[in-house]
């Protein structure tokens, strides 16, 4: 029996290490690309002017944007603690922001607290996808 060097175990591990690093990277993006049940009910919420206020740093934010999953994107959201501060923005102390996250209607009514989709179809009047309700 033939004995490799040692080097060439290691090219070949790294080998598979690189070919599987690549393949959990596209498995990635294919799942990022794909549409969100969400969508829809997150650009109506836009298209009614209904703004969520939430802070990089805050756990129910995340929270309320993982509700969303991808759909997210599509959310008016705005940032009351930017370039990774923990100062209040302007726009927020302008808006009366008091907690996070705040979810503002175009009436002006404020929803504090993480809201559950359900909460938000009502009081915005967008309907939710089937797979939601």
């Amino acid at each position: 029996m033939k004995k490799f060097p040692t080097s060439y175990y290691l090219y070949g591990a790294a080998s598979i290490a690189v070919v599987a690093l690549l393949a959990l990277i596209a498995t990635n993006k294919v799942q990022t690309a794909a549409p969100s049940p969400n969508d829809g009910f997150a650009q109506c919420l836009a298209d009614k002017g209904v703004k969520m206020y939430g802070a990089w740093w805050c756990p129910h934010c995340k929270d309320q944007k993982a509700l969303f999953g991808s759909a997210f994107k599509k959310v008016n959201y705005v940032e009351c603690s930017p370039n990774q501060s923990k100062t209040m923005s302007q726009e927020c102390k302008d808006a009366k922001i008091e907690g996070y996250p705040t979810w503002v209607l175009a009436d002006d009514t404020q929803l504090s607290g993480q809201q559950s989709l359900a909460k938000l179809a009502e009081k915005s009047g967008c309907a939710l996808p089937e797979s939601t309700n």
